[in-house]
């Protein structure tokens, strides 16, 4: 019995041990900023091309990880030996790709939480931006000043964005009085903060410059 209760707690102290091991590859923007300024810091970015070219944190290498082969061939350049710091656009792909290095014989592999939406929201800048004019907040709010407006933060680079394309050209044809307001979740992030838009897609309905509703992710209908 005595044997039997050891070897539950110390299971249970295994458990517990993986778990905060676990969490603890994942931190906040402030500590991933201040990580990433070291000498030689490997960052990666594993998102697209495209998202890539809306904006990246600094000397920060990409491998779309939706791309096996891209993934695979150009991860093989990183320093398996020192802490890879990845990151994708709100820490989905970085997850799944942080856990293929640590299957895979990387050392260390720190995950930036939230992505860089979460670095973006924070305040802090990006390089590498192509020269595009972001929608002022004003614009935005005369757009949805009168009206219903369905406002689609979303991204032609963004999977789940593509994937709800037609639902909401179903939602437009049902609600025809509806009128649709585009804010691009590489580009707007002034609008983006404003609105408090955290994740792509998301949704939400004004009527006369007011918020009705709010939905985030990937629905059948709206």
């Amino acid at each position: 019995m005595i044997y039997k209760c050891y070897t539950y707690v110390a299971l249970v102290g295994l458990l517990i041990s993986v778990m905060s091991s676990a969490s603890a590859q994942q931190v906040d923007v402030p500590v991933f900023q201040q990580s990433i300024q070291k000498k030689d810091a490997q960052v990666f970015d594993v998102r697209t091309a495209g998202e890539f070219n809306t904006g990246h944190l600094h000397n920060a290498l990409q491998a779309d990880y939706t791309k096996k082969q891209e993934f695979i061939e150009r991860v093989q350049y990183l320093d398996k030996q020192q802490t890879i710091y990845v990151y994708c656009l709100s820490g989905g792909r970085s997850t799944a790709a942080a856990r293929w290095m640590r299957e895979n014989g990387f050392r260390e592999v720190i995950e930036l939480k939230g992505g860089i939406n979460a670095w973006k929201q924070a305040g802090l800048t990006v390089e590498g931006a192509a020269d595009q004019q972001q929608m002022s907040v004003d614009t935005f709010r005369t757009a949805i000043a009168s009206g219903d407006v369905l406002v689609d933060v979303g991204a032609e680079w963004c999977p789940p964005c593509r994937k709800m394309a037609p639902v909401i050209e179903a939602y437009l044809k049902e609600n025809k009085t509806v009128h649709l307001l585009k804010v691009d979740g590489g580009r707007d992030r002034e609008v983006m903060q404003a609105v408090n838009a955290t994740s792509l897609p998301t949704f939400i309905l004004y009527r006369d410059g007011r918020e009705v509703w709010r939905k985030q992710g990937v629905y059948d209908k709206l």
